[in-house]
């Protein structure tokens, strides 16, 4: 198995590889779940089955896996379904897509936390929550803009 820190001279380690390959959200219903993402246009993979489904979301695999397998996998005890302090974006190009989402994930099946709105930081945002609770926020961001290809593109890093 591979570190998560390159070889370096003795003393010296080298940093993470700046990379998330998967999201795994622990849902009650792995059916269910899949049922909502695939609603709003998601495909699961092949490689999904009864205990666990896959999505390609953007070069990053966003995965569904029962929440007492989850826990128990991690080596923690199930807890109560709480805000954990974590939220997945969805950006989009334009304030009126943020609306559109929002609209898509409730007709899927989603709770709307908040409508679309201007930010506090000059952007446009909403929450939505997924059928097991999982926040999402569908934002424009008009500083970090999209590519051709959907990824959000950072202004460059300070020194």
């Amino acid at each position: 198995m591979r570190s998560l820190r390159s070889v370096a001279p003795i003393g010296k380690t080298a940093d993470v590889e700046p990379r998330i390959s998967f999201i795994t959200l622990g849902v009650a219903e792995i059916a269910k779940a899949r049922a909502f993402y695939e609603a709003l246009g998601l495909k699961a993979s092949s490689a999904s089955n009864d205990s666990v489904a896959f999505f390609s979301v953007g070069g990053i695999v966003l995965s569904l896996f029962g929440r007492d397998a989850l826990a128990a996998d991690a080596g923690v005890q199930p807890g109560e379904t709480s805000f954990a302090g974590v939220t997945l974006a969805h950006n989009v190009n334009s304030e009126s897509e943020v609306d559109e989402v929002l609209r898509e994930a409730v007709a899927a099946g989603a709770k709307l936390l908040k409508k679309g709105q201007p930010t506090f930081w000059g952007g446009y945002a909403g929450y939505f929550a997924d059928p097991d609770g999982h926040l999402w926020e569908v934002a424009f961001n008009p500083f970090m803009p999209l590519d051709a290809e959907g990824r959000v593109t950072l202004p460059e890093p300070t020194e």
